[in-house]
């Protein structure tokens, strides 16, 4: 069963129907396959989620090129990125760096919202379907739900993020490690009184961190202010829970007294102007995203194959977790056009993919050393100082990948 015949007309099963999922069940499709299965574990309420995601316009112009993205996609444009740090009682504090930043903001429900509008009439996409098991053989692969169904195809492609039960069957314990800190996320309706035009990513920094601010689109046709904060949360008992073990803190969840400490942080560390605008963010969307690294020996093993954070987890400094799902997306759809079986799709797609993902994970963990983990004494920083520490923590790396992704172009 290893030949053209079931490769092009085979059954395929996604595993999860986020972003990854919905662009994975497009590479399926586009590579032949003729019954794909898309098995979602939430309910249809994906696209309330509203945190931010930058896409660098060189990314865009090559994921837009594959015909992942799209202009019609919702988004807001970024020219540049202001480094400030608080002094004394002025209201915006001072800058300390500036940077070109040529991206494009969107909003991770709009963008999802935009792929699953995408996805083929003929996929079936099944929300609240919560697969509990993966076993796998030489033919195929059959999946356990927790229904207590059991469905069996000839290849499953694990998009069920980084605590992917695919990627447990095909790597026991293969587990994402905690990094030591968190991103304090959250969205706010206050943008009208942005400084310059409101194109500018703010980079807040302090002791031990910093938060990113910028712009996302609302899904009315208008702009949300977007923020995450990274920073080590408090070493005390009952603060927060074990972190070690993989999990998040979604709205209505933070315990207060976290939140109390959070909320002082940015009271004593930003300027005024930027901590009025964190502080008074709504309780109902903020959340807290613990920090984790992954890696993986392969993408593929078997039947079965890796995408987005189900592969690989980068810390999100280097913005790639979204666009990195996408471009996995890419590459698995350019295997499957060239292979000739499932064999030769699956080492084609693991060999193009599984190096770009080590070295976004090494990059994103350099950045996040520098940020968050050992930052600098922003307080006595100027341009220039900033200028240099800003090229030390970034020298050999490539250029051409930057903040959000590797490129897709042959090197």
């Amino acid at each position: 069963m290893s030949g053209v015949p079931d490769m092009r007309g085979g059954s395929v099963a996604v595993v999860g129907g986020s972003i990854a999922g919905c662009a994975a069940a497009l590479a399926a499709s586009r590579g032949g396959a003729e019954r794909i299965t898309v098995l979602e574990r939430a309910d249809s309420r994906l696209r309330d989620r509203g945190v931010g995601i930058a896409l660098h316009s060189d990314r865009y112009d090559e994921l837009r090129d594959a015909g992942y993205v799209a202009p019609e996609m919702p988004w807001a444009p970024l020219t540049r990125r202001v480094w400030s740090v608080r002094d004394g009682e002025a209201d915006h504090g001072r800058v300390v760096g500036e940077q070109p930043f040529p991206f494009r903001a969107y909003s991770w429900g709009s963008l999802w919202s935009e792929l699953r509008r995408r996805v083929p009439e003929g996929v079936s996409y099944r929300s609240g379907t919560v697969v509990t098991g993966v076993e796998p053989d030489a033919d195929g692969v059959t999946l356990r739900l927790a229904d207590g169904h059991r469905e069996r195809f000839d290849a499953v492609i694990g998009a069920d993020g980084y605590r992917s039960v695919v990627r447990e069957a095909m790597f026991p314990g293969a587990d994402a490690a905690y990094a030591g800190y968190i991103g304090w996320r959250g969205t706010s309706p206050e943008v009208a009184d942005l400084p310059s035009d409101g194109h500018d990513a703010h980079n807040i920094v302090f002791p031990g961190g910093h938060c990113m601010i910028y712009r996302i689109p609302d899904g009315t046709g208008g702009h949300r202010l977007n923020w995450v904060l990274y920073t080590a949360p408090p070493e005390a008992d009952g603060l927060h829970p074990d972190l070690r073990t993989p999990t998040s803190l979604p709205p209505g969840r933070l315990n207060s007294e976290l939140t109390a400490r959070l909320r002082a942080l940015v009271a004593d560390n930003f300027p005024p102007y930027w901590a009025a605008r964190v502080l008074r963010t709504p309780a109902e969307t903020t959340f807290i995203q613990p920090i984790y690294d992954l890696e993986v020996p392969h993408y593929t093993s078997g039947r079965m194959a890796l995408v987005g954070d189900a592969a690989s987890v980068a810390r999100p400094h280097i913005g790639g977790g979204s666009v990195k799902a996408l471009q996995d997306a890419t590459a698995l759809e350019a295997a499957w056009t060239a292979g000739g079986s499932w064999r030769e799709v699956l080492e084609s797609y693991d060999t193009a993919r599984g190096p770009i993902g080590s070295a976004m994970v090494a990059l994103a963990r350099r950045m996040g050393a520098a940020q968050v983990e050992h930052t600098p004494d922003w307080s006595a920083m100027g341009r220039t100082a900033f200028d240099t520490w800003w090229q030390d923590q970034n020298e050999g790396s490539d250029r051409r990948s930057g903040f959000g992704g590797h490129s897709l172009k042959p090197r």
